[in-house]
């Protein structure tokens, strides 16, 4: 996953032609650390898109301004818009990412 660091890299990321994953975490979220775990599976089973990974902490702002109250969450944009939004709460196993992204690409 590339890392975004401003909010510029995030405005020309969403703004791609084809769907871009990003995942919302931070350095302290212990929900974050679990997913970290199984997420590489999913990275290679999902290679034909690029995915980006935006700490909140470190780019603060954009999570409130795309509703993601809480983390980690996953959200796929296409030409600047939100396409699909998976919640913290529902993004726990793998299976649940999986499920979302087979069903939101």
């Amino acid at each position: 996953m590339q890392g975004i660091h401003t909010t510029e890299q995030f405005q020309a990321v969403i703004e791609k032609e084809e769907p871009v994953i990003l995942k919302f975490e931070a350095d302290w979220c212990p929900d974050c650390k679990r997913m970290d775990m199984f997420i590489g599976d999913i990275l290679e089973e999902y290679n034909a898109y690029e995915w980006f990974v935006v700490n909140s902490d470190e780019v603060p702002g954009l999570a409130e301004q795309y509703e993601v109250m809480g983390i980690p969450s996953i959200l796929i944009f296409q030409k600047g818009e939100k396409i699909a939004h998976l919640h913290s709460a529902n993004a726990k196993t793998p299976e649940e990412v999986e499920s979302f992204l087979e069903k939101s690409l």
